[in-house]
């Protein structure tokens, strides 16, 4: 391919404009005047370049994007939403491929280049079966297939939209692993087909056992080789001691930089002094903290993470489905939330919302070489925004977005020249 050059833009972080060449993929070389050769060129004007967005915690296999408006019908209570979900994911059809699709297409046109996403698996209810009752203290054996049809879903839609979008899921227990038993077999046939990472949820509001829900969790990435990103809900001292034990647990077993906490709503709720105990903690067991800063949910002290050392990735959480009406598939906008709800005002506070949509998620995932300097993937977005801070706060259309070196979405601004 002849490859792109991208001229008089002003890479995040880099100075003053400059031009990027795009060849095979990658990001080539970065400099005043680069000479275009047979790459086509874009002039972007003095426009902002951005590393392609990441979105580091939603649910695809829940999503009724693009559909029929459907009117909130769950309690408020946690328990509610999980009970309300399951009884309707048969009648709305769900997984839903056209859905999934219709939200992965609005999230790549807006910038965003690599998604994680926390997929069902069912045992014992619609959705998942165990094959016959097991013994005491053995592992069920599952039904080949049952209970995994969000994971397929997700991966043949993500796999229709490849080159616009990277998809990588996590086999999420939503139900407990503990109290629905065949959960941590379906896990592992999640793994067998292609997961990313093992998830987890409220080992002890939900499973009333963190040890031996954690044992599974940590136990299965281990023998796999996947990551961990673990839900957690649970408030006050009991997420507290939550959170130490998955600090604990990642230190013993080696697996820095591959656990993440997602919510860690008891991280917000804490004291100061338990805040910088815990930020000490993660950051020296290397675990991400990821937020969505929806509602009225509390939101971990991001200020305060970054400072420690900790890394911080931000997703939506739910997009238009069974469990929130809300959500734009814009990672700008879910930025601007996480800077509101963090009450930043200042240009380089609010540049840490932006920063847990691109590099924090680009770290919680795993993504090598990410970021503006030659030799990075050429996963790119361009805005009209005077600063990275402004781009939070406006949101701004993209006017260019880059995958893999390849135009996915481009406005007819870049024929214009850009405000100010």
């Amino acid at each position: 391919m002849p490859g792109l050059l991208l001229r008089d833009g002003r890479p995040w972080g880099t100075g003053g404009p400059t031009d990027l060449l795009v060849s095979g993929g990658r990001i080539t070389k970065v400099g005043p005047g680069l000479a275009a050769g047979d790459a086509e060129v874009v002039e972007l004007g003095g426009r902002l370049v951005l590393p392609g967005l990441v979105e580091a915690h939603c649910h695809l296999d829940k999503t009724l994007y693009g559909g029929p408006w459907r009117p909130h019908s769950a309690g408020p209570a946690l328990a509610d939403r999980i009970t309300d979900e399951r009884l309707r994911r048969a009648e709305l059809g769900l997984p839903d491929p056209a859905r999934v699709s219709a939200l992965l297409e609005t999230m790549a046109a807006a910038g965003t280049t690599h998604v994680r996403t926390h997929t069902d698996v069912y045992a014992g209810f619609p959705g998942g079966r165990v094959a016959e009752p097991p013994a005491r203290g053995a592992v069920p054996t599952v039904t080949a297939g049952t209970g995994l049809t969000g994971v397929e879903v997700v991966r043949d839609t993500a796999a229709r939209l490849a080159g616009r979008i990277t998809v990588e899921q996590v086999a999420f227990p939503q139900s407990g692993i503990l109290t629905n038993p065949g959960t941590a077999a379906l896990l592992e046939e999640a793994i067998k087909l292609g997961v990313h990472a093992v998830g987890g949820i409220d080992p002890a509001g939900l499973d009333r056992d963190p040890v031996r829900h954690l044992d599974v969790v940590f136990g299965l990435a281990e023998r796999h080789g996947v990551r961990i990103d673990l839900h957690l809900h649970d408030p006050g001292s009991l997420g507290v001691f939550e959170l130490e034990l998955i600090i604990e647990r990642t230190r013993a077993a080696g697996l820095a930089g591959r656990v993440t906490v997602s919510h860690a709503y008891a991280l917000g709720q804490a004291d100061a002094a338990t805040q910088d105990r815990l930020a000490e903690g993660l950051a020296d067991a290397g675990v991400t903290i990821t937020t969505a800063a929806v509602f009225d949910f509390p939101v971990p002290p991001v200020k305060k993470l970054r400072a420690a050392g900790v890394n911080v990735a931000c997703g939506h959480d739910d997009i238009r489905d069974l469990w929130s009406p809300y959500g734009s598939g814009d990672l700008l906008d879910r930025a601007m939330h996480l800077a509101y709800r963090s009450a930043f005002r200042r240009d380089e506070d609010i540049e840490l919302a932006l920063e847990a949509v691109t590099y924090g998620g680009a770290k919680a995932l795993g993504l090598a070489g990410y970021g503006l300097a030659e030799g990075s993937p050429a996963d790119l977005v361009v805005v009209d925004a005077e600063t990275p801070a402004h781009a939070v706060v406006t949101r701004p259309p993209r006017d260019l977005v880059v995958k893999a070196g390849h135009i996915v979405a481009r406005t007819d601004a870049l024929s214009r020249p850009p405000r100010g």
